[in-house]
């Protein structure tokens, strides 16, 4: 990986630990990029402003490049700022077109540079849900008589035994199983959407993961959500010793750590939990030796609304459940107090820290930036004037000309003495009242 691209991608976790959504574009291109030209520039892009990038990067100024946000030079680099695609309402494809003006103009013009854009069996009113089945004393889920009529005159039992199979955790009978198979197209082509989620919505969320399990076993989830029975073919890596395992396995096994503490009966939050990944379908691409699904949230929450108006969920929970999936990477990176402080003004921020003790829990992973962000959301009570003062250490001895000595320190924490008890309502009074301490100190 070129060093350029190691730079940039730094700079992304800068802005990411701060509570600012940030990934570099379309890296293998750049990479390419990189070999050809003697100068080095890197595009990124961000969702903070110029200013927000100033305060971030000092030497940030203002972009020249056509859509540039802000651009700057370090180690001899050039790092331009791109607007980051937020439009909640635009197609899922607009947030995978990677390029930007300054990667056209250095293409070569002679080449063609190709985008990747980027009813019947319902049950009816009043029918006891268990006819149809034998006794579960058996110790299996099984339909009377022969399993394949009886699903012949109610496709619907065919869901109806899946979720009791996950709720009770007892296993399918081998020829009841094999009918659903058999029948999972007719089920598909039978059953509506409405009657099928009527069923979902009775299973407990503790037995989620169970149930979408079997959906995907019997060839019926392929045809009811597509999009999350495809991440069984993808890969990705589980630990940091090159450990592989399919997205499938380890959505499901966050569907099943979810439900924990104080979220046993959230079955919305283990629904968002079930399609945190998705976007990753759409996302993945292989780069330098491992599988990269940059923005996977953000499309990820984009295909999900279109899934569950497929499913026919009421807007509200669709509004929810895209919320969570789109914003489920923020408490993931180690964030400072004005990251962390951003990320409690989100709605369902509680939601969003359980989905990832839920992702930590299914991998074994590093507790360590978790804790951190934990502590510092305890500390984000604190209203941010009572912990830091309006001026930092440089401001002060900018504003006062004197030079670094333990005298700026005592400046500084009589300044934040002065904001707590209410005399320093801004930065204006800040200034003068550095001033005035250091001519006092001074004479």
């Amino acid at each position: 990986m070129q060093k350029a691209i190691k730079e940039a991608i730094a700079i992304c976790k800068i802005l990411l630990r701060n509570g600012y959504d940030a990934h570099v574009i379309n890296a293998p291109l750049q990479e390419q990029l990189l070999q050809k030209t003697q100068t080095a520039e890197v595009d990124i892009a961000c969702e903070s402003n110029l200013d927000t990038i100033v305060k971030l990067f000092p030497k940030a100024r203002a972009g020249a490049e056509d859509q540039a946000v802000a651009e700057f030079t370090e180690n001899d680099i050039l790092f331009r700022f791109y607007p980051l695609e937020m439009t909640e309402a635009s197609h899922p494809e607009l947030s995978l077109l990677r390029i930007t003006p300054r990667m056209i103009h250095a293409l070569n013009p002679a080449k063609r540079l190709q985008l990747r854009i980027t009813g019947f069996g319902s049950p009816a009113h009043g029918d006891n849900v268990y006819d149809s089945f034998e006794d579960f004393k058996t110790g299996s889920v099984r339909l009377t008589g022969l399993a394949d009529e009886t699903l012949h005159h109610n496709y619907l039992l065919a869901i109806r035994a899946l979720r009791f199979s996950a709720n009770f955790d007892l296993p399918l009978d081998p020829n009841t199983r094999l009918a659903i198979v058999r029948a999972s197209t007719r089920v598909l082509d039978y059953v509506s959407a409405t009657d099928i989620m009527g069923e979902w919505r009775q299973v407990a969320a503790e037995s989620i993961y169970r149930f979408v399990r079997l959906l995907h076993e019997v060839h019926i989830l392929q045809g009811l959500i597509p999009e999350i029975d495809a991440l069984s073919c993808i890969r990705q890596q589980r630990t940091e010793d090159g450990e592989e395992e399919t997205v499938f396995d380890h959505t499901l096994d966050c569907v099943r750590c979810y439900p924990e503490e104080d979220f046993h009966y959230d079955w919305l939050g283990t629904m968002a939990t079930l399609f945190h990944d998705v976007g990753k379908l759409f996302t993945g691409e292989f780069f330098d030796g491992q599988w990269t699904f940059y923005q996977h949230h953000r499309v990820g929450a984009k295909v999900t609304r279109k899934i569950l108006r497929r499913l026919h969920f009421s807007p509200e929970d669709i509004d929810l459940l895209c919320h969570l999936v789109g914003n489920h990477m923020r408490f993931h990176f180690m964030l400072t107090d004005r990251g962390v402080r951003r990320f409690k003004e989100l709605d369902e921020y509680s939601r969003l820290i359980a989905m990832y003790r839920a992702d930590l829990r299914a991998r074994n992973g590093n507790y360590t930036s978790f804790n951190h962000n934990l502590k510092y959301l305890d500390r984000a009570e604190t209203p941010e004037r009572l912990l830091e003062p309006f001026l930092n250490g440089n401001e002060i001895m900018q504003e006062t000309q004197l030079a670094p000595g333990p005298l700026v320190g005592v400046i500084r924490e009589a300044l934040l003495q002065a904001q707590i008890a209410g005399k320093v309502p801004d930065r204006a009074a800040a200034i003068e009242f550095v001033q005035t301490y250091a001519r006092r100190a001074g004479g």
